[in-house]
């Protein structure tokens, strides 16, 4: 399993938006994109995608920009992800309404994904923004 770059993108935009959070008011573009090194079309790119998602909200006009919709500790990689991939489904077989498998029908296997991708989006749902927005402990 591999993330979009988008998604990673998204990632690193919100982890220092995270940081900016209650030390600024609102955020924009320009400066996340030279805090991140991301090109400014993809920040502004990202931010109408996380918006539409709630994740952040947007402003227009003087004194406009982004912050954080909800505390960095209320945000989950999870969140992220599904933001800008869709719902997690590690398999056809899990994401609803999909019914493009041959073997569905007679597929022993297909009862366990359910619990696999839980799994995997229990894992994002644990770690927060909070988490990915602080220097980590050396080893």
């Amino acid at each position: 399993m591999r993330l979009s770059a988008q998604t990673d993108y998204a990632v690193v935009m919100l982890s220092a938006a995270a940081r900016h959070c209650g030390v600024t008011g609102r955020l924009n573009a320009t400066l996340l994109a030279d805090e991140t090194g991301l090109p400014l079309p993809t920040v502004q790119k990202l931010v109408s995608r996380l918006s539409a998602a709630g994740l952040i909200e947007s402003a227009r006009g003087t004194g406009g920009g982004f912050r954080l919709a909800r505390p960095p500790a209320a945000i989950s990689l999870a969140d992220i992800v599904e933001a800008i991939e869709g719902p997690i489904a590690m398999t056809a077989c899990v994401d609803t309404g999909r019914h493009d498998c041959c073997i569905e029908e007679n597929c022993r296997v297909k009862p366990h994904w359910n619990a696999v991708n839980a799994s995997v989006r229990g894992a994002l749902a644990g770690v927060t923004l909070a988490t990915l927005s602080t220097q980590p402990e050396p080893a």
